[in-house]
């Protein structure tokens, strides 16, 4: 490992903290990012030891990133911290994988051993490491625990996708891959608080929402063919409900307006939606495969890996519209042009594809393309970009940029 001074870190408002931001909202706050760049218009360029599918995450006057080098048995995950405002490392760590790691074939040559987002607050970050661990740091680097969650695999051997959410003194992480289980960790200490198993995890790739409806909070898990309500205190079994998406489930959540959406499935594609208590709203046939949908002004929107860019009426699940993007070309692995989810900053939604660049559309009830920028680099762009404020953070599997929108002196 490898530290300096510990420093202080400062939660301020623009800050980027989890996997899809503030809450999991996919939004950011008074987020107003730039549309358009050049090749050489990045703030920085932050090189990083390996590639990765993780996105950055943003608090006070640090960057944290998670990547991998080697793979298989001898897998390295790495947990970089650079300095916001020049991008210079300030820190890093490394753990090595276990005996019992996945194999580099299938998927995993798509999305890699770095596929868990980190997060992050004012005393430190927590780092998903999949079959190696879970490890809290605090804010100079200092490794405080690590701790195993199981070194099972999912059927499929892709390895795991969901990234750990922060609730009061908790670490809460989708382990299904490793451990057929959502296990809660003490955020001081690393032990096991609670652990609620079920075979059915097998198949969950994607990150729990929190979803709060009145006075009480669930923690809302979705699986092939079921989707649970958790108490995140305790991990007990609040509620469930069937639906309708089979095989694997891969997007995450989306939670809006008091209520749950579920996407995803092989076999049986279908997206629903689900409020606190287990009542299914509707479902529809249309859904994500890989991004995970946003919700705004009443509207689910997606852009899936196949590059169609989708619009549902949240109350109803009608398809407002469904259109492809712009100048993929052939995309990715198997012709899956768009790895990342999309986010918003204010009206407008950043799509960024896997070789084909940023795309910046209109969040509105029509579809329409604000802008295109080609990519910064040659590699594959799988993160889920992070924006805060006038900031827009990208990462592919070569490096880390930070983009500022112009002040209005031009500076």
């Amino acid at each position: 490992m490898r530290r300096l001074a510990p420093l202080v870190l400062l939660l301020v408002a623009a800050d980027w903290p989890q996997f899809r931001g503030p809450g999991g909202s996919a939004a950011g706050t008074d987020a107003d990012p730039p549309t358009t760049w050049a090749a050489d218009g990045p703030k920085w360029v932050a090189e990083l030891p390996g590639g990765g599918s993780s996105s950055p995450v943003v608090v006070g006057d640090r960057v944290y990133v998670t990547c991998y080098t080697g793979g298989g048995p001898a897998v390295v995950r790495h947990l970089v911290a650079l300095d916001r405002a020049t991008g210079r490392q300030v820190w890093a760590d490394t753990v090595p994988g276990v005996p019992e790691e996945d194999a580099a074939r299938g998927f995993l040559t798509d999305h890699g051993y770095a596929s868990n987002t980190p997060a992050a607050d004012a005393t430190g970050v927590v780092a998903f490491f999949g079959k190696a661990g879970v490890a809290g740091y605090d804010g100079a680097g200092k490794r405080l625990w690590l701790t195993s969650v199981g070194v099972e695999s999912d059927p499929r051997g892709w390895g795991s996708g969901a990234s750990v959410l922060l609730w009061k003194r908790l670490v809460i992480v989708n382990a299904a891959s490793e451990g057929r289980a959502v296990v809660a960790l003490d955020r001081a200490t690393g032990k096991e608080v609670w652990r609620a198993a079920g075979k059915k995890l097998a198949l969950s790739f994607g990150t729990p929402a929190l979803l709060t409806a009145g006075d009480r909070t669930d923690l809302v898990v979705p699986m092939p063919g079921e989707v649970w309500g958790l108490d995140p205190d305790t991990g007990k079994l609040r509620w469930h409900a069937a639906h309708t998406s089979q095989g694997n489930v891969s997007p995450s959540v989306a939670a809006g307006d008091g209520v749950a959406f579920l996407t995803g499935g092989f076999t049986g594609k279908a997206t629903t939606a689900v409020r606190p208590g287990g009542e299914v709203l509707w479902t529809a046939k249309a859904s994500s495969y890989v991004p995970t949908p946003l919700v705004h002004a009443g509207r689910l929107l997606w852009v899936g890996d196949d590059g169609m860019t989708v619009a549902l009426d949240a109350a109803t699940g009608k398809t407002l519209y469904s259109e492809r993007l712009p100048g993929l070309g052939g995309g990715g692995r198997g012709g899956k042009p768009v790895y990342a989810s999309p986010v918003r900053a204010g009206d407008r939604l950043y799509v960024v594809t896997r070789k084909a660049g940023t795309k910046v559309l209109a969040a509105g009830a029509e579809f329409k393309v604000l802008a295109e920028n080609p990519p910064l680099d040659d590699t594959d762009f799988n993160a889920t970009p992070a924006i805060c404020g006038r900031e827009l953070y990208l990462r592919s599997n070569r490096a880390v940029y930070r983009l500022d929108r112009p002040t209005e002196a031009g500076k």
